[in-house]
């Protein structure tokens, strides 16, 4: 077993490996063979973070991750979510104390264990008081159900204001942010990033080839025949842009000079963010999943990355004053 460098996830004092992986194919796209044999190459290669949610398919994911991770539990950190619905029930969803606390015990007896090591809130919820959501994560940690509170799909003020909540209630923090960041979605670099930085969260960030648009598969002039961008409407509707497939070829241009694969091209310009702990990788197979996994071998020096980032426009400044990046400002301290 090969054990690539660790990184710290943020202030909890735990380190976890640079790459993760995505359990959301587990009992869905990958049956029980192939999760088997996805979970035997990671570890292989030195993964020992894994990540999967109460709602990927229907709860298979963190059956079979159970199952797997059975006899290396002390050796591992696992994460799960809540907030997407698990059943037709109204309050079978959302971050209610209601809901959070069967959640989160359901999700145990799925994965067989006691408890769980990092908690992810999937989504901000709109109908709960923030209060009621901390107050119910900080319960499940005193009970010993969760070790570390965490968040997914979060905006920076968000997570800034659950930080504060938190500290002046003294309540648990969260320690970790899960959100999208890729090359062709680089929201996360005007507020998430820097706020991730600036306060000690952990940054995870999913989908680092964007729903397989840049592994290479992908361009002007390329169109695989099967994958989620084929089949799935919601990844249609994210990566509609048709510049998008323009910076598609652009990386796979890139990745051919270099020599290497521009999936795991992808994921080495993600992970060389200072910001980021660790990527998640998502793979149906071994043979998907082997690409990825070699990104930790890329070289991603600010040249490259900024080469790389060249390819589609960066966004704007939080104060979307441009000016402040050019020589044409008022000068900084």
């Amino acid at each position: 077993m090969t054990t690539p460098v660790s990184r710290w996830l943020g202030k909890t004092g735990v380190r976890v490996s640079p790459l993760a992986l995505g359990c959301m194919s587990f009992g869905g796209d990958a049956d029980e063979a192939a999760s088997a044999a996805l979970y035997a190459r990671a570890r292989d290669a030195g993964v020992t973070f894994f990540d999967t949610a109460d709602v990927y398919n229907h709860g298979r994911s963190e059956e079979l991750l159970g199952r797997l991770t059975a006899g290396a539990r002390d050796e591992l950190v696992i994460a799960t979510k809540a907030y997407f619905p698990t059943g037709p029930d109204g309050n079978a969803r959302g971050t209610s104390r209601y809901h959070l606390v069967r959640a989160c015990e359901a999700s145990l007896r799925r994965l067989g264990r006691d408890h769980v090591d990092v908690y992810y809130l999937h989504r901000w919820d709109d109908r709960t008081d923030l209060d009621e959501t901390l107050r119910a994560m900080d319960d499940l940690v005193r009970a010993g159900k969760v070790l570390y509170p965490a968040c997914s799909n979060f905006a920076a003020w968000q997570v800034a204001r659950a930080l504060g909540a938190a500290a002046l209630a003294r309540l648990a923090p969260l320690v970790a942010i899960q959100p999208m960041y890729n090359l062709l979605k680089r929201q996360a670099e005007v507020e998430i990033l820097p706020m991730a930085a600036a306060l000690g969260v952990a940054v995870v960030p999913y989908s680092p080839t964007a729903g397989g648009l840049l592994t290479g598969k992908w361009g002007v002039a390329k169109r695989p025949d099967s994958g989620r961008m084929t089949s799935n409407p919601m990844y249609q509707t994210r990566y509609a842009d048709p510049a998008y497939l323009a910076a598609a070829d652009g990386l796979t241009a890139i990745a051919g000079e270099l020599g290497v694969a521009p999936a795991a091209l992808a994921v080495a310009w993600v992970l060389g963010h200072p910001a980021v702990t660790s990527v998640l990788l998502g793979a149906r197979d071994v043979a998907q999943l082997e690409q990825l996994l070699t990104a930790t071998t890329i070289a991603m020096p600010p040249e490259l990355r900024a080469r790389i980032a060249a390819l589609v426009p960066e966004p704007p400044p939080a104060t979307d004053r441009n000016e402040e990046r050019s020589p044409a400002n008022y000068g900084a301290r």
